[in-house]
């Protein structure tokens, strides 16, 4: 299951408005089918997966990590219905689907046709793997990340808004790759002006997976930019399941005041700029009891000379 997890994250940005799901058949121990969710939702991991084992999926056991869809569309068969026809013996399930026109009658189906059936098994890790479809199902929004590059001091800028680069190649790099695993980027009208972003993917070979370019403005957004007047708002945009927020301070903090953000990306600089920039402006605490209990440190990692560190939120707290 791990293995699929691992295969899911390759669709994550691309199979939206589909979750992006990883599947994996083995029989007598080996691998013999694998998918995952291709560009635009179709095919299906199991699909692909199936696809590629032909005749050997017979008595096989498939791991996917999400129940096998039992919706009819238009775009294709259901993945319980191709289970079953392929003859797989068993199927292990990390997440039973939250979206109702599946929700345990895919997992139901496959029983119902003498089909071997675990769910469950690493449930949470396929659920952080598929976040921005479980929060679309969940909270009828996407799942949001804020990434920020700051100084030791918490500095995004010199005080004259100069801001490149405060990170080096590597934590610049590895920002580009978060870029190509998100829907959508979004920087405040701010940012837009002083630094002109391309917030393209700039790594070679993933040039194509270049995001959506949305701007936090009540106005117009420039030719190639899409407008979003508040946070809330968010939750209305069409094909966007995970969305990256990358500044500035105002806009960080818009998000933050909100409780919008389920992650943090924070790539700190061995430097101290004193008198710079904030990178968050006042996110509205009036207690700093309200600070505390909220974030949890998920991973670090040295990369070059900075630090990257990762938070997530923990909800109900």
């Amino acid at each position: 299951m791990e293995a699929a997890i691992a295969l899911s994250e390759r669709g994550r940005g691309l199979s939206t408005p589909n979750p992006n799901v990883g599947c994996l058949i083995v029989r007598d121990g080996a691998v013999v089918g694998r998918g995952w969710t291709q560009k635009g939702g179709r095919p299906h991991a199991e699909a692909q997966a199936l696809d590629e084992a032909q005749d050997q999926a017979r008595g096989a056991t498939a791991y996917v990590t999400l129940e096998p869809c039992f919706h009819l569309s238009a775009r294709g068969p259901r993945c319980a219905d191709l289970m079953a026809r392929a003859g797989v013996a068993r199927v292990v399930i990390a997440l039973r689907d939250p979206d109702p026109r599946t929700d345990g009658q895919g997992a139901g189906h496959l029983r119902a046709r003498g089909i071997q059936v675990e769910m469950g098994v690493m449930a949470k890790e396929a659920a952080a793997a598929m976040r921005g479809f479980v929060l679309r199902q969940t909270l009828g929004r996407p799942a949001v990340t804020l990434k920020l590059g700051l100084s030791l001091d918490g500095c995004i800028a010199l005080r004259d808004g100069a801001s490149r680069w405060i990170t080096g190649e590597a934590a610049r790099a590895h920002a580009h790759l978060e870029r190509a695993r998100h829907d959508a980027i979004l920087v405040g009208g701010g940012t837009l002006r002083a630094d002109a972003p391309r917030l393209d993917v700039r790594l070679p070979g993933l040039e194509d997976r270049s995001p959506r370019r949305l701007l936090l403005t009540r106005g117009d957004a420039p030719e190639g930019w899409e407008a979003v007047a508040q946070p809330e708002e968010i939750a209305a945009l069409n094909h966007v399941d995970h969305l990256m927020v990358e500044g500035g301070a105002s806009t960080a903090a818009a998000f933050l005041r909100a409780d919008l953000v389920d992650r943090l990306l924070l790539y700190r600089a061995p430097i101290i700029i004193g008198g710079g920039l904030a990178g968050i402006g006042d996110i509205g605490l009036s207690d700093l009891a309200q600070a505390h209990h909220r974030w949890t440190l998920t991973d670090a990692r040295q990369l070059g000379d900075d630090r990257l560190e990762v938070y997530e939120r923990r909800r109900g707290a």
